[in-house]
């Protein structure tokens, strides 16, 4: 795990980024800061590995918090000013994340620190099942999902987050193309870029969507349109 902390005076903005380090597998959090101040207190006493860190704050800003370190643990930048990206290279920045950051661009700076701080770390996820469920190899853990289990995929970038019907989503390093070759076609469609679905747990179809929930809609994309209504052509009752 990459022990990790977030600075950000804007305590939406600080939330948003505790946030997402909890949901992200390799990242651990170590502390959470409204300004670099509190941060240099707490590095004084304990080991971080990677630093989450707005530019703009008031006294002192990220960037000369950073240059004042003797010997500073990796850092990605955040700010709400695309002025700062040159100086935050300057100082061997891994990423400069623009505001609003959204999870998938989050995630990509993210794996760029992952490989810098443990490079030697696999990073291959390896899938085992017999059709009923799936052993995932994913980090240090071992993982079995029971297919009957999964509600929906998510695809992000180079992760896929697998959506269950009791447990918190479980996310790992994989390409949504090789996950679709280990599901059963019988039992899972993908019906867009990002999204594979449980044809078991479809109830509902609105305006070319699949709705799991009140706040999840699944677009049916054209590439995917003539499949997924060849299966609905099957199955409808007239």
């Amino acid at each position: 795990m990459i022990r990790s902390i977030a600075i950000d005076d804007e305590p939406f903005a600080l939330k948003q980024m505790v946030d997402y380090i909890d949901k992200t597998p390799f990242l651990e959090l170590s502390g959470q800061f409204e300004s670099a101040l509190q941060a240099i207190s707490f590095l004084q006493k304990n080991e971080v590995d990677l630093m989450f860190v707005d530019i703009n704050m008031p006294d002192l800003s990220g960037m000369d918090f950073v240059k004042s370190l003797n010997n500073p643990p990796k850092v990605i930048f955040t700010t709400a000013y695309s002025e700062y990206a040159l100086e935050g290279f300057r100082v061997n920045a891994i990423d400069y994340l623009l505001k609003p950051i959204d999870y998938p661009l989050f995630l990509k700076a993210a794996g760029k620190a992952r490989y810098r701080i443990r490079p030697n770390e696999s990073e291959g996820t390896e899938v085992h099942g017999d059709g009923k469920f799936l052993f995932i190899k994913s980090e240090y853990k071992i993982l079995r999902i029971n297919l009957s289990e999964i509600k929906y995929i998510e695809g992000m970038r180079e992760y896929v987050r697998i959506h269950l019907q009791t447990e918190k989503p479980i996310m790992t390093l994989m390409s949504m193309k090789k996950m679709e070759g280990y599901l059963p076609e019988e039992q899972f469609m993908r019906v867009h870029r990002s999204f594979i679905v449980s044809l078991d747990k479809i109830t509902i179809i609105e305006r070319n969507r699949i709705v799991f929930d009140e706040k999840v809609y699944i677009p049916v994309s054209e590439q995917y349109k003539p499949k997924f209504q060849k299966y609905l052509d099957d199955n409808f009752l007239v």
